[in-house]
């Protein structure tokens, strides 16, 4: 059975997990799930609609599966958060539930959330993404895995952050920021997340010598990014990591409707 505190309400139509450990003043409402070895802090809420995972960790203050941020929502909207597992959500983070109907907004796996971060309705993030004290992804928002936002970054909603991109403290983009980068400042590209690169087990060499050759082409040929998607496209043995550099790219010049943004472009005298 469950390990529930004597002042924690918890709604009869909730399924919990057998070995789940829930603490003091926790509200859990209806239609909710939380898999095995989850465990909840003292007065964490966990709203109508969300599911967990197992393994995830959620401390004291937290709100998981609020109503979207949006005036125009009707809480009645059956929406959902659907959280993976093995995340850690430390002191005040907050996440909202989906605003279409049917629709989810999505938490992947092994993730650390420090204190008072924040994904907006619709949002999707990814594994092993790591979201700094105050950062924020607003509604459809998308972080890519490995992401790192450090403090107070905000991303603006409808951008896509590609995998592994890192930012300086209080930063904020309102523009698409490609995979394997570092970011900083309002919209600004720095280079290359090449200790990043190094240090990830699965990118070879010749993966970063191609994702290093795609950057180029992107912000130091002098050309349009269309054409250096044009030039990759050449590319006959192009490995997995620039695939997806490219691919991404692809997506950003192709995208339609709110998602139409422009390419984080490069802040100048940097050097990569």
């Amino acid at each position: 059975m469950p390990t529930i505190h004597s002042t924690a309400i918890i709604d009869s139509g909730a399924k919990i997990a057998d070995d789940v450990k829930i603490g003091p003043f926790c509200i859990v409402e209806a239609d909710t799930e939380i898999g095995p070895g989850c465990e909840l802090g003292p007065q964490v809420i966990i709203r109508r609609y969300t599911f967990m995972g197992e393994g995830n960790s959620v401390d004291a203050f937290c709100v998981l599966g609020g109503l979207p941020q949006d005036l125009k929502f009707d809480p009645a909207t059956p929406t959902y958060v659907r959280i993976g597992k093995g995340n850690r959500f430390r002191e005040g983070v907050t996440i909202s539930r989906a605003t279409k109907p049917g629709g989810a907004t999505v938490i992947g796996d092994l993730g650390y959330w420090m204190a008072g971060s924040h994904a907006g309705h619709d949002a999707t993030i990814g594994d092993n993404v790591i979201m700094a004290n105050g950062t924020a992804a607003a509604g459809h928002a998308t972080l890519g895995d490995r992401v790192i936002l450090s403090g107070g970054t905000m991303i603006h909603q409808f951008c896509w952050v590609g995998e592994m991109v890192m930012t300086q403290g209080n930063a904020g983009f309102s523009c698409h920021v490609p995979p394997f980068t570092l970011v900083a400042d309002i919209n600004g590209m720095i280079g290359l997340n090449s200790i990043g690169l190094r240090r990830n087990p699965q990118i070879t060499d010749e993966d970063r010598r191609q994702v290093k050759q795609a950057f180029h082409l992107t912000y130091d040929s002098g050309q349009t990014a269309g054409k250096a998607l044009a030039e990759m496209d050449t590319w006959t043995d192009i490995k997995p990591a620039a695939s997806r550099y490219r691919e991404f790219l692809r997506k950003v010049l192709t995208a339609e409707g709110p998602f139409r943004r422009a390419l984080c472009p490069l802040r100048r005298g940097r050097g990569h």
